[in-house]
């Protein structure tokens, strides 16, 4: 089946393979070692993906749900320091309201205009996702206007 929004026809991207333990080669860390790690790198600013991405290249962890038995957004739950809204939907609202900036400045870049209006579709239907799955509120809605203002 074809791509929704790109002219090509697969869906090829390379996937991690599965462990179900923790590798041999990986330096071990005790669970409140990598959760402490967690807590401190959120409190920096850093995303969730950044986080697993630090710890991987910097600390050694290849994967913290192996040693914590957790994710890590549910660390971050847990301990108050979760986004507002999911990492994936924020990215893509952060890019829109790029997009429109630069739509403002140029406004006959008619190719911005049409990867806008696919973008905005991506971000409804992603936070269509998420309402249903119950992690926004349901009265939850995007708007161009207040993305301004939830990005910064």
């Amino acid at each position: 089946m074809g791509r929704m929004q790109s002219p090509k026809h697969g869906k090829s991207s390379s996937h991690r393979p599965p462990h179900p333990t923790y590798p041999s080669w990986a330096g071990l860390q005790s669970k409140e070692e990598v959760e402490n790690m967690i807590i401190k790198l959120a409190r920096e600013g850093h995303k969730p993906a950044m986080i697993g991405m630090i710890l991987r290249d910097s600390y050694g962890v290849p994967l913290s749900r192996l040693i914590t038995g957790k994710r890590i957004t549910q660390i971050l739950k847990e301990n108050d320091l979760a986004m507002a809204i999911p990492e994936d939907l924020y990215n893509l609202i952060k890019k829109a309201v790029n997009l429109r900036r630069h739509m403002e400045e140029n406004p006959k870049d008619f190719r911005s205009k049409r990867s806008l209006f696919l973008l905005e579709s991506k971000i409804h239907r992603l936070s269509k996702y998420y309402r249903r799955k119950k992690v926004l509120p349901a009265y939850w809605k995007y708007s161009p206007d207040k993305a301004a203002t939830l990005i910064s």
